[in-house]
């Protein structure tokens, strides 16, 4: 790896003020990246045409636009409840953003784009392990499909500008992710982060049961945030071609095991009851990992327990600070 390729680059991340985007500041600082851009969301309304031109004012000033990468991970997103309440919003807005943004990228003639998807593209019945090949041989899992196809169209985008613009766009494809900063609002957030506020509230409040949706029976794969961060910067750096990667750890649980390793190591005492009436989601969920290793050397480094040793002691921590 070029030591010096963040050197003279200004970085435009889209979300860096999230969950994920934290974690890709910090990589990229680590990396030697010293001149990054984060759009606020009370500063750029990214669904807003006018608001992006004067996004990319800002951004691009005092600076070459070939010597600027856009990496955009700024999405409207949440789990299975979220995505059927708002369906519309959550197609709108993220394919809104990021047809607009790369749109705009490539009329300013910035160096590179770094778009980032969602393992909810995957049709529902994709053979596991997911192979990007597949991407298009059904239709996603109901509940998501709105945000799923939304950004599955910055795919679209990222090769047809490739193929006739030339334009230097690439398509990362991250499994669900986990970690500390994670989104711990119940209204929102997604299975790991949900089943721990859950279970350690539920401890404290000395109650006997733990409510868990669906049967248990899906599988689903996670990536720890700190490796799906590592992966990003590393795509940026190192990879240029058009075909779709997937992140991910290669490593598959069933929400069964996974709520009762959270019942396990946040101590709580009683029993999970399965609300059958509620959605199980995508039957299995597991991506084949291999391409990312080949086209940039990329693999996940954090174990399964090890990243939920980690995210559940930081949760413990910060309990009182999340609403």
């Amino acid at each position: 790896m070029s030591e010096n390729f963040w050197e003279n680059k200004r970085v435009i991340v889209t979300g860096g003020g999230g969950f994920l985007g934290s974690f890709v500041i910090e990589k990229l600082k680590a990396r030697g990246a010293n001149d990054i851009f984060i759009p606020r969301k009370k500063d750029y309304n990214l669904t807003d045409r006018e608001a992006l031109t004067r996004l990319y004012n800002d951004a691009l000033k005092g600076i070459e636009p070939g010597n600027v990468i856009v990496i955009h991970l700024a999405a409207n997103v949440g789990g299975i409840g979220a995505n059927r309440e708002h369906p519309a919003e959550f197609f709108y807005d993220n394919l809104i953003m990021g047809v607009e943004l790369m749109h705009q990228g490539y009329q300013r003639g910035v160096g590179k784009f770094v778009a980032i998807g969602t393992v909810c593209a995957y049709p529902k019945f994709t053979p596991v392990p997911f192979k990007e090949d597949d991407l298009w041989i059904g239709y996603p899992e109901e509940t998501n499909a709105p945000y799923g196809l939304a950004k599955k169209m910055m795919l679209v985008q990222s090769q047809s500008y490739r193929q006739q613009y030339g334009f230097n766009s690439i398509f990362l494809l991250p499994v669900n992710l986990y970690g500390p900063r994670d989104n711990f609002d119940l209204q929102s957030s997604h299975v790991i982060p949900a089943l721990i506020r859950k279970a350690v509230e539920a401890q404290t409040r000395g109650e006997k049961e733990l409510p868990v949706w669906g049967d248990g029976s899906p599988t689903r794969e996670f990536l720890y945030v700190e490796d799906a961060a590592d992966a990003i910067v590393t795509a940026a750096e190192k990879y240029d071609g058009d075909q779709p990667v997937n992140l991910g750890s290669g490593y598959e649980i069933s929400i069964k095991d996974l709520s009762e390793m959270i019942v396990k190591m946040t101590g709580f005492e009683g029993k999970l009851v399965w609300q059958t009436d509620k959605p199980n989601g995508q039957p299995r969920r597991g991506l084949d990992v291999s391409r990312a290793k080949e086209y940039f050397g990329w693999s996940a480094q954090v174990p399964f327990d090890e990243g939920m040793r980690r995210t559940i002691e930081w949760f413990k921590e910060n309990r009182d600070r999340i609403r």
